[in-house]
């Protein structure tokens, strides 16, 4: 009587036999041996069927599988220091769920809009697997650095009455008789929860209805936003490079083979360790204006010049001190010198440029109602929000950390849209 088990379960059965439910992603024959490669979802494992040693039915069965056709597979699992897995499966039997026929995704080159308008099977290849398992991977690393050190999980919600940043990039619907939004972030609920729980974190989807086309942006994405009581700018910076570092860690300790099939180049990776470096913005303007960039003080950074800042460091690097006029209402000023806040962007190394966005918050309830006036934000919808300023407040600071970017930068690639496995771009909402 075989074991059921998954690929990745095969080192516990080295010996014995094993029945496998698949697909066969590839195989070829030379004559009386035929070598199907199969995957289940865990794992990659080549099957060898020897025809002398396999029933008439098993052999013509296994000769008729294509690619994708579905399969449970029975055989006993050897140890093979030349595959890639350091296993194989040596074929007694094969049992046929579904011979699949013409798979439109072929071993051939597809153009990215044929491979986008399948994305739904796509996503079974060796490197769209790879990258859906490190987004796992830092998903799984994001949830134990915070409820490893205090924070608790706050679901903010999606449908908003009004903007947390004061911007029309909005998705707009209809909240019965009332208008609501999709929200673009769920940080100012966040600091509510803090108020109450401490440490918080929120991990979602948001939405910017930005009509962008570059390779850093989705139109739907994932959020990771803690917000801290008691935290200021300094020490939250200290966390973001500690969990940015926790990461990277997590990904090279567990997911080796998934970096090796993306061809990641993990020395690049292994550098990441906190501390990261740190520039104020004013540095950052002196800089850009030595290397020819035509950029006034007072204005926000595009992709270029965060790419030319991220060249000089091989680790994430920390810009500080934004000007006021650039940044969002709740910002915290610096006291020293209120026409910048206490703030601070992490730009990542090899061009991917901000991963994180953070700062300290304003605690002052004359100030906020100011910035309320000057942003002509409605004191209507955001009274709850002026609230945490008036019943008890406390200097308090956070961040958010977009998980696509992330995943690009970790996994090395081109554009944002391969980081999900269903993507929203501005042209397309199919499959």
């Amino acid at each position: 009587m075989s074991t059921k088990c998954t690929i990745r379960e095969v080192s516990k059965y080295v010996g014995e036999e094993v029945t496998i439910g698949c697909w066969l992603h590839n195989k070829r024959s030379s004559g009386k041996i035929q070598f199907l490669q199969l995957r289940d979802g865990t794992g990659y494992i080549q099957g060898v069927a020897v025809k002398n040693e396999v029933s008439p039915e098993t052999w013509e069965d296994a000769g008729r599988l294509t690619q994708e056709s579905s399969l449970y597979v029975t055989g006993t699992i050897r140890e093979d220091a030349r595959s890639q897995s350091g296993y194989e499966l040596t074929i007694t039997s094969v049992e046929v769920i579904q011979i699949t026929e013409e798979y439109p995704i072929t071993p051939k080159e597809h153009g990215v809009d044929y491979l986008m308008d399948h994305r739904h099977l796509w996503i079974r290849s060796p490197r769209q697997r790879a990258i859906l398992v490190i987004r796992a991977e830092i998903i799984r690393a994001v949830q134990q650095f915070f409820d490893t050190r205090g924070f608790h999980l706050v679901d903010p919600p999606i449908l908003t009455p009004s903007s947390c940043e004061g911007t029309t990039n909005l998705f707009h619907t209809k909240y019965f008789d009332e208008d609501a939004f999709l929200t673009q972030s769920g940080q100012l609920y966040m600091e509510a929860a803090a108020m109450a729980l401490g440490r918080v974190y929120s991990f979602g989807p948001t939405f910017r209805a930005e009509k962008s086309k570059t390779r850093r942006h989705l139109i739907e994405f994932w959020m990771i936003e803690p917000e801290m009581a008691f935290v200021d700018l300094e020490e939250n910076l200290q966390i973001q490079e500690q969990f940015v570092s926790h990461i990277i860690e997590s990904v090279l300790n567990n997911c080796r083979k998934e970096l090796e099939t993306l061809e990641r180049d993990i020395s690049k990776l292994e550098k990441i360790k906190a501390p990261f470096p740190r520039i104020t913005y004013d540095e950052a303007i002196e800089y850009l204006q030595s290397q020819g960039f035509d950029i006034p003080w007072g204005e926000d950074f595009g992709a270029p010049h965060e790419t030319a800042i991220a060249e000089k460091y091989e680790k994430p690097v920390f810009i500080t001190h934004y000007p006021t006029g650039i940044k969002a209402f709740y910002m915290k000023p610096d006291p020293t010198r209120p026409e910048v806040v206490l703030c601070a962007d992490m730009i990542a190394p090899e061009g991917y440029g901000e991963i994180i966005g953070g700062s300290q918050r304003i605690d002052d309830p004359e100030l906020m109602e100011e910035r309320f006036v000057e942003h002509q934000l409605s004191k209507e919808a955001y009274q709850w929000y002026l609230d945490l300023r008036k019943y008890g407040t406390v200097p308090h600071s956070g961040f958010g950390l977009g998980l696509e970017r992330t995943v690009a930068w970790v996994c090395g690639l081109d554009h944002v849209r391969e980081t999900i496995p269903f993507p929203r771009l501005l042209n397309r909402m199919y499959p």
